[in-house]
């Protein structure tokens, strides 16, 4: 019978795996045959204590420990203190047992520290463990937060100090403060430096660099561990290369270089750009560093404005850190935390400066303001925050210009103007120190907005007629840009149309440049007539006679209105109505005093501008112009050559009238005052049967027939005088015989 083939190495298998279950007897009974190697290493699959870090942006690193298997080479001692038996460690010791023999997975010693047996650790200590073993398992320990186990092996002292300060490391990046506080009371050196990867997700890292526990544990976010180090006394004015952001303290130029890429800098910065959520980290090392220690010319407000960390900021401010510090660069530029802010867009800071304090008027070397940056970066929400705080919008650069001008610069005037809207709405007051510069009356004018405008006026304080550099009011811009709702508010809130500009003009002459005049004059006569006023600089009573309204006119010449005043064209009131045929406004024009009589520089009358129109409207207004001139002069009365006895007699000199009772009278006697029944033009048939000569159709002549049938023939100067004698004749006979109603509805608009 053929016996099997066993392998030499076969039972020297048998012994790890027996090692590794704890099998006592079948490990007896190996370390018994002659032909086992005790320090066989032999392949099992182990299970096996495993970490992951978890990175979070701004919180501490995450220690995950979990098992996980692997196929690896093994010896049964490694097993065995793997396993943690005690027994089988002292009989594998006893058998022979190589405790310094290393493996991929490192040492006896590795595995008893990893997995925390104590008892099999120490045992393996006292067995005669190396340096390296023991190294190897105090770096395994660190890793694995295993206190007692890294005690042990430090107060081995089988560990060199630079293997220690490697473990001090690591321990502070996971966060195990335990280790910290056994390494650091064994002696270990908490301010020596080492080379060690650090991990960050917020800013981006992965790299190895010479730090100290403390930065490791910044960078790390490990509160608990900063302040057990920061209470233990370890420097605090260590420089490492860990930054994100580089800047030139020539032009003052910004970059991003990436994490590690930066100059050197403290811890104190290190923990602004390494930002742990809490802010625990930042204000432990505020107590034993300043806010305002500088770096290159900046402080840490400076900084954490650069890496956009509103928290930071705070924990900094509260600390007392200057928010007006004066970065001065060597070519001589010159700007504040609340510049950088504006010119960035970070909305939040800008409100925290805001709250703490900060002078928003402030100015860089080149005088601009935070407004001015704000809007030069496009960042509309920064500029609506400091306008509403109250930012002055009428500070100036070097080159004279304010905010408002830097944006029509920037083409972005009609977001400023929606955002200075917003601020009014919200009943907040839009602030300037010189409203030359920049008035919020004359911005919101220049857009026309009649509501906003409305509102803008009702808060207090405000001045109508505040002039800009160039002498031009509010009312001045609404009238040159044509904007007639804006025009109407302001002048119903008594601007004063009488100011001038610095080339002399004036709102009223501003308005006439526009096809809108009609619109303007309308608004104007409004006001004239709501206010009281008598309208004399705009010439109210010119404007209503033009449109005919007589309510309007009654009303003004009530108040005392020139009723022969000239317009700037040479026209007075009666002119202008008898062109555009208002017939009655004529007539209560006349009433009110108008002289028909008046001929201006073109040569024009009333009457021949209003015959120059042939419609009937004209020819209505014509009557009433000749109308009063006829009245007027027959009431004046004339010398008039009277014929006698129907023409048969001598012709003689009279002086002649007309009284307004409608009597006729050219003498004393009875016969020579007499009612009229009606006047005609020319001689009556029997006159010039009578008269047969030649002045029987002398220019001039009219006759009259009295009540009692009389006819007495009359010559004047002319025709045109005998016309208007016939008209005042027959117009007075007429008044004094009937009731005029329509008159008398225009006497009442004067009284």
């Amino acid at each position: 019978m053929v016996r099997p083939v066993v392998p030499v190495d076969h039972d020297s298998q048998k012994l790890i795996e027996a090692a590794y279950k704890g099998d006592v007897k079948t490990v007896a009974d190996c370390l018994a045959n002659p032909l086992v190697d005790v320090n066989y290493k032999g392949t099992v699959s182990l299970r096996v204590k495993c970490t992951d870090i978890v990175q979070h942006e701004e919180a501490p690193d995450e220690v995950k420990i979990e098992y996980e298997e692997f196929k690896t080479d093994v010896t049964a001692l490694f097993a065995a203190a793997h396993a943690g038996n005690v027994e089988l460690v002292r009989r594998l010791l006893s058998a022979g047992a190589d405790v310094n023999q290393k493996l991929f997975r490192g040492y006896a010693t590795t595995a008893a520290a990893r997995e925390g047996h104590l008892q099999v650790l120490d045992i393996l200590l006292k067995a005669g463990a190396s340096q390296l073993a023991c190294e190897d398992a105090l770096l395994e320990a660190s890793l694995y937060g295993q206190t007692k186990a890294v005690e042990l092996l430090i107060n081995s002292e089988m560990t060199r100090p630079v293997v220690s300060v490697h473990s001090l490391v690591r321990a502070c990046c996971r966060g195990f403060v335990g280790i910290v506080a056994t390494l650091i009371k064994s002696g270990v050196n908490a301010n020596s430096w080492d080379r060690a990867l650090l991990r960050s997700a917020k800013p981006a890292l992965y790299a190895n660099v010479d730090c100290t526990p403390l930065v490791a544990a910044i960078v790390s976010r490990q509160a608990p561990v900063v302040r057990y180090l920061l209470e233990a006394g370890v420097n605090t004015d260590c420089k490492v290369r860990l930054g994100a952001w580089s800047w030139d303290t020539c032009s003052g130029e910004e970059l991003r270089v990436g994490a590690g890429l930066a100059e050197p800098f403290n811890e104190a910065w290190c923990a602004v750009e390494y930002y742990e959520a809490s802010g625990t980290i930042l204000k432990l090392l505020l107590q034993r560093l300043t806010p305002d220690s500088e770096h290159r010319g900046r402080t840490l407000v400076c900084h954490a404005i650069l890496c956009r960390n509103a928290r930071a900021v705070q924990v900094l401010l509260d600390a007392g850190a200057n928010a007006e510090f004066c970065v001065r660069t060597t070519n001589g530029q010159e700007f504040r935390p609340l510049h950088m802010t504006a010119r960035m867009g970070c909305l939040t800071i800008l409100k925290q400066l805001i709250v703490h304090g900060c002078d928003l008027n402030a100015t860089t070397e080149t005088g601009e303001t935070a407004l001015m940056l704000s809007i030069k970066s496009n960042h509309l929400e920064c500029f609506k925050e400091l306008l509403f705080s109250g930012a002055d919008l009428a500070a100036v650069n070097i080159m004279g210009q304010n905010a408002v001008n830097v944006a029509e610069v920037n083409n972005c005037v009609s977001s400023i103007y929606q955002i200075i809207s917003e601020t009014i709405k919200s009943g907040k007051k839009v602030y300037s120190r010189n409203f030359q510069i920049f008035s919020p009356l004359h911005f919101v004018t220049s857009f026309g907005d009649a509501k906003l405008l409305q509102k803008l006026i009702q808060q207090s304080g405000l001045s109508l007629n505040d002039q800009d550099k160039h002498g031009l009011s509010a009312v001045m811009i609404a009238a040159k840009a044509g904007h007639v709702e804006a025009f109407k508010v302001l002048v119903f809130a008594g601007a004063d149309l009488r100011l001038k500009n610095k080339k002399g003009e004036t709102a009223l002459g501003l308005y006439q440049i526009h096809g809108t005049r009609e619109l303007f004059e309308k608004i104007l006569l409004d006001v004239t007539i709501a206010k009281g006023l008598k309208g004399e600089e705009f010439k109210a009573l010119h404007y209503a006679a033009r449109r005919g309204n007589l309510e309007a006119i009654g009303q003004l010449l009530k108040r005392g209105c020139t009723v022969n005043a000239l317009d700037e064209d040479g026209y007075t009131p009666l002119m202008l109505a008898a062109r555009e045929g208002h017939a009655d406004a004529c007539k209560l024009l006349v009433l009110g005093g108008a002289d028909c009589s008046i001929v201006n520089a073109k040569g024009e009358t009333a009457l021949l501008l209003a015959r120059r129109n042939s419609n009937n409207l004209s020819k209505v207004a014509e009557g009433v112009i000749l109308d009063h001139l006829a009245r007027k002069f027959v009431l004046a009365g004339d010398q008039l050559c009277k014929h006698t006895r129907q023409g048969k007699g001598s012709p003689h000199m009279k002086m002649v009238r007309m009284l307004k009772t409608g009597m006729f009278t050219w003498g004393k006697s009875r016969r020579r005052n007499v009612f009229i029944m009606e006047a005609t033009m020319g001689p009556s048939p029997k006159f010039r049967k009578n008269r047969r000569k030649a002045d029987v159709n002398q220019s001039g002549t009219f006759r009259i027939v009295t009540k009692k049938k009389r006819e007495v023939h009359f010559v004047a100067r002319n025709d045109a005088n005998a016309e208007l004698w016939v008209r005042g004749i027959n117009l007075i006979t007429k008044e004094a015989t009937i009731s005029n109603g329509s008159e008398w509805e225009l006497n009442s608009l004067l009284c």
